[in-house]
């Protein structure tokens, strides 16, 4: 129990290995000076106990100084203590509140685990903790108890000549008795799980949609603040780092998803910011815990992201384009002028919540048709930087007229196509001088997603067609075993929106070449075992660590869909029972008449011969106590016919005792073993039970005569 706490506490992170291995040191020790002359005497360990309380201090400060972050400060020192403390209590001379003391250390330290672990690594070493702690604390009223008992008072029930200690021994019966306690251990622990699962469900964790992680590490998402030098997100897809985790409710596999960060409206020639309109942020009511700041035609369009962030330095919350809604455990939502959605900062903690999306996009021949004036509120998507290289107008103007574009969408796929096919894709970043755009258009010919979409947005802007870039990710590689997109800083991703009038619409078009679009697969033992570990990882965060009052009603709903479902199930399945039993009435009574009858014979039938042969000695159960109980009340009633009559203080062998006699011992040494050791008697011990009671009858008959 002590050893499985500690591994708890050093899978957490709490405890140093080189602390660990010495104090498996310090328990193997304990266990071989156990009951010697060479542990620690009490009033040593006590002492020793009383002192090293200033010791938790000078340990703090020795942590602060040599750099450990404050939030962990109190907790390594804590932890320190908890091992000082248990190592001493383990190599003294202990009494039964020394082991009831480590006892509550090793909870302690369980405890200091939980708060410093998220994994599902915890809920095994958990699991094991519970296990061993439930045989630990039975044993040891089990051992309170057999002290108290003195070995002369087991005879009372089981005689020592009995089969039992005859088959096995006394010793090795005590081991086979041993063996069972792990399994009762496992059968309470099933017992706690069942009965505290309900309350479980029932009582959400409120906050335990952002909770601290072990360790604290902290993401560095740049390319999604208000100002992003070009590259930026180059800098970003060459870290391979977890990013955050999403599962969509309707997804039956990968689809064509991604997740808008920021949306940039103002270029410098060097540097995407927002504008003073784009920066304007709204905040969101919040009603019921949902945050929503749209609307859509029908509740059937929307898509269900459940977003896993891991802590981030940024106040973003990602989404599927045109999000509505957001859900979630939130101090506050805001919007700016862009539709990027904002909450507070978690750079220590990971962050839990659902986005409700409209992903569908106008129909084709209403943006071809649109050839609406823009609006003067979106005049601003089409600034230019100063100082502009008239070679980009040209070849924007160029490549639409090559391509007979007469209007905004045939002009930005246009665009598109030949970003596409005439550039290549390279995480290089080459392009560079005082015109990185230019460089990369007429003399590099190859970047990453950045350079193409700010070409596809000043040549676009330079036709008079609104457009914004976006910065986010792809959908990131899908996990079968977890029903969820694993989004890594890889797949950092910028793309293109344009806007259209007539629809009040922003269209998402992406002129990154498909190289640059691509997903890797991962294959292999290895990369499928990962999968299966981000799946419990994902599991146990979303529905232990993260589940809040939102996750209780979506399981509420998911299980009322279920029963609703099993009710409809059982439902038909008794209508067509009924149409089936009136078409055949008559066969169906007769073999519910017949099967009755063979279910009251199995049951009662061997009852009934027994009784009828006036059997003596029962095959099991119930039966079986009443037998010993019949042939013992012959022998009782043969003694009173012979004038000897049992004390009711005294025990069936107490008073075998008091006759001397082999018959009367024989009588109820097999009335002990099938009454009280729940055995059968063998044919030739049935006889000579029957021998001695006819014996003992026949002198009470003669005697009474």
């Amino acid at each position: 129990m002590i050893a499985v706490a500690m591994l708890a506490l050093v899978l957490a992170g709490g405890l140093s290995m080189g602390l660990a291995l010495g104090f498996v040191v310090v328990m193997i020790g304990s266990w071989l000076l156990e009951n010697t002359k060479w542990q620690l005497p009490e009033r040593y360990g006590l002492g020793i106990v009383l002192l090293s309380i200033p010791l938790f201090y000078f340990d703090w400060q020795y942590q602060k100084q040599i750099g450990e972050p404050n939030e962990r400060l109190g907790v390594t020192a804590l932890a320190h203590l908890i091992v000082f403390l248990s190592a001493v209590k383990l190599l003294q001379v202990k009494k039964d509140r020394d082991w009831v003391f480590l006892y509550l250390i090793s909870f302690f330290e369980v405890l200091l685990a939980a708060g410093l672990s998220f994994s599902p690594v915890f809920l095994g070493t958990l699991t094991l903790y519970l296990l061993c702690g439930l045989s630990a604390v039975t044993a040891f009223e089990i051992q309170k108890a057999r002290r108290s008992l003195a070995f002369s008072e087991t005879r009372l029930l089981v005689p020592p000549d009995s089969r039992v200690f005859k088959k096995s021994g006394r010793r090795s019966w005590r081991t086979t008795e041993a063996a069972r306690l792990p399994f009762v251990a496992m059968a309470l622990l099933f017992l706690i799980f069942v009965t505290a699962l309900p309350l479980f469900l029932a009582a959400p964790r409120s906050g335990a949609a952002a909770l601290t992680r072990s360790g604290g590490m902290t993401s560095s998402l740049t390319g999604f603040s208000e100002s992003v030098t070009l590259g930026q997100i180059g800098t970003l897809k060459k870290n391979e780092g977890v990013l955050m985790r999403v599962r969509v409710d309707d997804a039956q596999g990968p689809r064509d998803l991604r997740w808008r960060g920021v949306a940039l409206d103002e270029f410098t020639g060097r540097v995407w910011k927002k504008s003073a309109p784009a920066r304007q942020l709204d905040a969101i009511t919040e009603r019921g815990g949902l945050f929503q700041f749209g609307t859509t035609e029908s509740i059937n369009r929307l898509t269900t992201q459940t977003f896993f962030l891991e802590p981030l330095d940024s106040t973003v919350l990602f989404a599927a384009p045109r999000v509505v809604a957001v859900q979630g455990d939130l101090p506050f939502v805001r919007v700016d002028g862009e539709g990027s959605v904002q909450s507070r900062r978690h750079d220590f903690e990971r962050l839990m919540y659902k986005a409700l999306s409209d992903t569908n996009e106008p129909r084709l021949d209403l943006l071809r048709n649109d050839l609406r004036p823009l609006p003067v509120s979106h005049y601003r998507y089409l600034q230019l930087p100063d100082n502009l290289d008239p070679r980009i107008s040209s070849l924007a103007a160029r490549i639409v007229i090559d391509a007979n574009a007469s209007n905004r969408y045939d002009a930005a796929k246009a665009i598109e196509s030949y970003l596409q096919n005439e550039f290549g894709y390279s995480m290089e970043m080459r392009a560079g001088g005082p015109d990185p755009l230019a460089d990369f258009l007429f003399n590099v010919k190859a970047g990453h997603c950045e350079y193409f979409a700010t070409a596809m947005t000043i040549m676009l802007r330079t036709r008079g067609v609104a457009a914004r870039l976006v910065n986010g990710f792809t959908a990131g590689e899908y996990n079968e075993a977890a029903g969820a997109y694993t989004v890594r800083n890889s797949n950092a991703h910028s793309w293109v929106e344009v806007y259209f009038p007539e629809t009040r619409s922003w269209v998402t078009f992406d002129p990154t070449p498909s190289a640059g679009r691509l997903e890797p697969v991962r294959t292999g033992l290895a990369a499928q075992l990962e999968k299966y570990g981000e799946a419990l990882e994902l599991i146990w965060f979303q529905y232990v660590v993260g589940y809040d009052k939102q996750e209780q009603r979506s399981l509420a709903a998911s299980l009322h869909n279920q029963v609703f479902d099993y009710g409809r199930m059982v439902t038909n399945l008794l209508v067509a029972t009924q149409d089936f039993l009136s078409r055949n009435i008559v066969p169906v009574t007769v073999g519910v008449i017949a099967f009755a009858f063979v279910i009251l014979f199995a049951f009662f039938g061997k009852g009934f011969l027994r009784w009828t042969r006036g059997g003596l000695v029962s095959s099991s159960g119930d039966g079986r106590a009443t037998s010993s109980v019949q042939f013992y009340e012959r022998l009782i009633s043969a003694m009173e016919q012979r004038g000897v009559a049992r004390d009711k203080h005294l025990t069936p062998l107490e008073f075998a005792d008091t006759l001397k006699s082999n018959e009367v011992t024989l009588v109820t040494r097999a009335y002990n073993r099938v009454r009280f050791g729940r055995e059968q008697l063998s044919a030739s011990e049935t006889k000579e039970v029957e021998r001695a009671l006819f014996a003992l009858e026949k002198v009470a008959t003669d005697k009474h005569g």
